[in-house]
């Protein structure tokens, strides 16, 4: 990734302190940083850290270095906007057009991606103006990742955390890479399923798989990085929550179809990226199965799970909503992967050769992607990010075209 000029804005809530982190890892990549703190970030983390950390001048004031326009300048320059933290107030500033100061003026002016990691308590989050803002902001192509769920101010947990200053660079860092493209799925909200289920058989054991999750984080890090609203429901992974998903967890296939399923119903897409267990056992055994010296097991008596991804495919919760499915295949890999399609009603299949160190917890997949239409497109062994976006690509051009105001 080329250096980049990155404008910092902080506005004024208590999670501004961890800006800093994030400067830092801007500042290490080779970016060139402007803060633009607001007057109220200040009373959180003062003009001297933010200098000290960019190695440049906060830029603070509208009415500083006038004959330079900072106002106009600083967003007209950028090629990447980010607010972290955004609180309520500078959301709905945003929204509106709103510039009493030098942080609005520059998101303003800004042509650039821009990005905001809100911030706040939930009850603020959750009110009614506050997702109309972001709702108005995501139409307009901006990133607003969804906040983390954890610990506020005081006593309080739920929703509204800041996200991990690390995710929250991972998420810039995937939209500089893409440059001043169109968020082609701003606008749109998807459902990423990922990770492997697993099936009780007794207290201490279960029926599972070797999914780690990584490429189904990916897309959903990736779709987070083209502006997309991303429901995230994941099945036993030990992956931090990619910044900006809405990040539902679950344990077994009955769980995540449950979750993909409550999820879809407002979705444009749904990727089915989790590999879920065909089977479950047909009892559970509420206590630890014994061994018994000179008796041998009996035999455990399994039955079949729901199909979750070809439920999804005919019983679709609206028109125009796609679905795309992965299969995972040890031999015939393509003439498994077009029977595969076929059979589950899909429009497209993410088809890939596993075993002996391919795909499952690895860094890199290789796979062909598989059309409803015919289509059929091969990926090399790439970084799962790639595989990610090489999949969104095959998605946009399907969707149909969204409604401006924010229909379908």
């Amino acid at each position: 990734m080329n250096a980049s000029r990155v404008v910092l804005g902080v506005s004024g809530g208590i999670a501004a302190y961890k800006a800093c982190e994030l400067l830092r890892r801007f500042s290490e990549s080779g970016h060139e940083v402007t803060v633009v703190p607001t007057a109220a970030a200040l009373h959180f983390v003062g003009e001297a850290t933010w200098a000290a950390l960019s190695g440049r001048p906060a830029a603070t004031e509208t009415w500083e270095r006038v004959h330079e326009v900072p106002h106009v300048r600083i967003g007209q320059q950028a090629d990447l906007v980010v607010v972290a933290p955004a609180t309520a107030d500078l959301l709905a500033k945003a929204a509106h057009g709103l510039a009493d100061d030098l942080l609005t003026n520059t998101l303003l002016t800004a042509r650039c991606p821009v990005v905001f990691a809100p911030a706040m308590h939930t009850e603020m989050w959750e009110h009614p103006a506050t997702q109309e803002n972001v709702a108005m902001l995501r139409r307009r192509g901006a990133i607003v990742i969804e906040p983390a769920v954890g610990r506020l101010t005081g006593v309080d947990t739920g929703k509204g955390r800041l996200p991990d200053p690390g995710e929250i660079f991972a998420v810039c860092r995937r939209v500089l890479v893409r440059g001043a493209l169109e968020q082609d799925l701003a606008g749109r909200h998807v459902v990423v399923s990922a990770g492997g289920t697993r099936e009780p058989l007794d207290p201490v054991r279960f029926l599972g798989n070797r999914s780690s999750g990584k490429q189904g984080y990916a897309l959903a890090a990736t779709a987070v990085a083209r502006g997309a609203r991303v429901t995230l429901v994941a099945a036993n992974t030990a992956l931090p929550d990619p910044a900006g998903a809405d990040v539902v967890r679950v344990g077994t296939a009955m769980q995540l179809r449950e979750a993909v399923l409550k999820a879809a119903e407002d979705a444009d897409v749904v990727v089915m990226a989790a590999a879920v267990a065909d089977f479950r056992p047909a009892e559970y055994a509420t206590g630890k199965i014994k061994k018994v010296d000179g008796v041998e097991p009996a035999p455990v008596a399994l039955v079949r799970n729901p199909d979750v991804l070809a439920e999804v495919s005919a019983e679709r919760a609206h028109d125009g909503q796609l679905v795309v499915g992965f299969a995972a295949e040890t031999d015939d890999v393509l003439a498994h992967g077009r029977a595969k399609l076929a059979r589950k009603g899909c429009d497209l299949l993410v088809v890939n050769e596993v075993g002996d160190g391919k795909a499952f917890g690895q860094e890199t997949n290789s796979a062909v992607l598989l059309g409803a239409d015919g289509s059929e497109v091969h990926i090399a062994d790439s970084p799962k990010e790639v595989l990610a976006d090489a999949v969104w690509d095959q998605v946009v051009v399907r969707l149909p075209a969204a409604d401006p105001e924010g229909g379908r």
